[in-house]
């Protein structure tokens, strides 16, 4: 059984019908580390869910200095969501940290899964507003709280990822240098 079904069953029940209908319309892929799934300039075709390995969502300053806007592990999705709506080029890049597999969906055939499997319409809801929430805490942390208590909801949000990451690219999207995460990471051992 396609990876996928699990996930959305654990929102809504699914017909043998309607699992038919999404993994004909799901391209599974293998992606090597470092590979980019969506690059600066250019639109972005796919949600992608996955399956296992982790990616990163970033963009690059005028300096050249990379800043992490989210991370995605198993059972996560990642997609540059204004970009695949509005088919614009997108101003972020997507790339694995380490090897994965994935299963991605195209703007086409997920406005036919909406029509045809009403129930990924509620789902796909659900998933956004969840992200939407994500993305207005992390907005309100990086306003008014501390480095190091933007590492612990870092924890919090992505407790798997802490030893599975570089500590520059944690660094990167708590918006701190990578020595000043070692300092806060000592501080908490001898707290």
């Amino acid at each position: 059984m396609l990876p996928l079904i699990p996930f959305f069953e654990r929102f809504l029940p699914l017909t043998e019908a309607e699992r038919q209908l999404i993994t004909e319309r799901v391209t599974e892929r293998r992606i090597r580390r470092r590979q980019a799934l969506l690059q600066e300039g250019f639109p972005c075709r796919h949600y992608t869910f996955v399956v296992e390995g982790c990616f990163r969502m970033f963009g690059v300053d005028a300096k050249g200095n990379e800043h992490n806007l989210q991370f995605a592990a198993e059972n996560e999705w990642i997609a540059d969501i204004g970009s695949f709506h509005s088919g614009k080029a997108s101003r972020l890049f997507i790339e694995a940290i380490e090897p994965a597999a994935v299963l991605q969906i195209e703007q086409k055939d997920l406005y036919f899964l909406y029509t045809h499997v009403s129930k990924l319409d509620r789902i796909f809801k659900v998933i956004i507003e969840d992200k939407y929430v994500e993305l207005q805490n992390r907005v309100l942390q990086n306003i008014s709280s501390t480095a190091q208590e933007r590492y612990l909801s870092f924890l919090d949000q992505y407790p798997k990822l802490a030893s599975r990451l570089p500590n520059t690219q944690i660094a990167s999207y708590l918006g701190i240098t990578p020595e000043f995460l070692s300092k806060i990471r000592k501080d908490l051992a001898t707290a």
